[in-house]
């Protein structure tokens, strides 16, 4: 939640920032963003700021009834240690979930992007590692968070000769989006799967 009681006044400008936000934070599994104005300065309460951004509430209860009350299931988790095994327990994560969620088409990629997350974690993170899925609307938010720093690399097509390097590449050609992002502790590899990108690869 973003608290903007103590503001005065938006200009015009700052406003596409919230936009900006929402689209960010939509990328992270389970997360939701709503904006409390009670003075209105963004817009007028109820509607969005762009169309496209967070919904503006008047009063902190009902913005916090509104993050309670989304319709979209919750998200689920599971912490692996870096073992062989580990992406074979995520996939299973991954399969029971889509199916109970209503995505069958998404088990097939969403087993894709989270073996070559978690086969990364294992082979050069050595870490424990937390997984989370969340499903929206016709889509599905992977993350999977490790302990080390160190950011994964692509560089597009690895040579026919490369005994590796494409795991990100797979990654890439399921998801229609993708990223790394450093956290204290270490970071988040996340992606995001659509249901109409794969009808449209099957179709």
């Amino acid at each position: 939640m973003i608290d903007l009681s103590g503001l005065v006044s938006v200009v015009p400008a700052a406003r596409g920032m919230f936009a900006d936000l929402d689209r960010e934070v939509a990328d992270w599994p389970g997360t939701e963003l709503a904006l409390l104005d009670p003075a209105g300065v963004t817009c007028p309460p109820g509607t969005t700021v762009p169309p496209d951004g967070p919904t503006v509430h008047p009063t902190l209860t009902s913005a916090l009834t509104a993050l309670g009350a989304t319709s979209r299931p919750r998200s689920v988790g599971l912490s692996l240690a870096p073992v062989v095994g580990a992406a074979r327990e995520a996939r299973t994560l991954v399969t029971e979930n889509c199916v109970r969620w209503g995505l069958p088409e998404l088990v097939e990629p969403g087993c894709i992007a989270i073996t070559e997350m978690v086969n990364n974690a294992v082979a050069h993170a050595r870490t424990g590692m937390s997984l989370r899925l969340a499903p929206r609307v016709d889509a599905l938010h992977v993350a999977v968070r490790d302990q080390s720093h160190r950011q994964p690399s692509f560089t597009g097509l690895a040579p026919p000769t490369s005994t590796g390097g494409r795991g990100m590449l797979l990654i890439d050609t399921v998801a229609r989006r993708w990223g790394s992002t450093d956290v204290p502790a270490g970071k988040v590899v996340w992606c995001v799967l659509y249901a109409e990108d794969e009808a449209a690869f099957l179709g």
